[in-house]
């Protein structure tokens, strides 16, 4: 339970559930950590990247000031203690929420702007073929080095009736697939304790 509750915290900080898998990968080839609570911990790194998925769906268009105003305060107040160092991380929080805001208002204003007729095109391909919508969800995360950005990405385009919500069901379960094959692929050449928790992740 404490391995899988770490992976979730290790991956709300970190954003990013590969970057967890290779973190601990390397510690289990150092012989640091067993198999077993490595395998636990990425149990909760898939956890902690899906509810951080839900958590930046949500409107945090409030939240971002908030955090940043908080932690300049609590920055300039006490730089050398403690409360020091979480303000600094509240306004990286801040700043990281600010652009994700930024990049979803973007692309549904965009989205609004692209004539139907050209979204019928464009996705044709995807509403017909969910081995295609796989591929592709699976392609944007390795491209994105992110399964969260390809999953935000795909939310944005569903609610604003880019594509249907069942082609984004498929791309998301493209987008979990590549994260574990990244990982997979970024510890090809370790040695074999090493693969062996990205392997595990990608069965998971």
């Amino acid at each position: 339970l404490r391995a899988v509750l770490s992976g979730i915290g290790v991956t709300t900080i970190v954003q990013s559930s590969t970057a967890t898998a290779l973190i601990v990968s390397s510690f289990v080839g150092q012989g640091m950590v067993s198999l077993t609570a490595a395998l636990a911990v990425m149990l909760g790194a898939d956890v902690g990247t899906s509810v951080m998925a839900v958590v930046f769906s949500l409107d945090l268009s409030w939240l971002s000031p908030l955090c940043i105003f908080t932690g300049v305060v609590l920055f300039i107040s006490r730089q050398d203690t403690t409360a020091g160092r979480v303000g600094r991380v509240l306004i990286g929080l801040g700043l990281m929420l600010l652009f994700v805001i930024a990049q979803a208002l973007y692309l549904s204003r965009y989205l609004k702007d692209v004539e139907p007729s050209s979204k019928v095109t464009l996705l044709e391909a995807l509403t017909s073929d969910i081995t295609m919508e796989v591929l592709t969800g699976a392609i944007l995360a390795i491209i994105c080095y992110s399964s969260l950005a390809t999953v935000l990405l795909v939310s944005t385009l569903a609610a604003s009736g880019g594509i249907p919500v069942d082609v984004a069901l498929g791309l998301v379960i493209g987008a979990n697939l590549g994260s574990g094959l990244l990982a997979v692929i970024t510890t090809l050449k370790a040695n074999v304790q090493t693969r062996q928790v990205p392997l595990g992740n990608l069965i998971f």
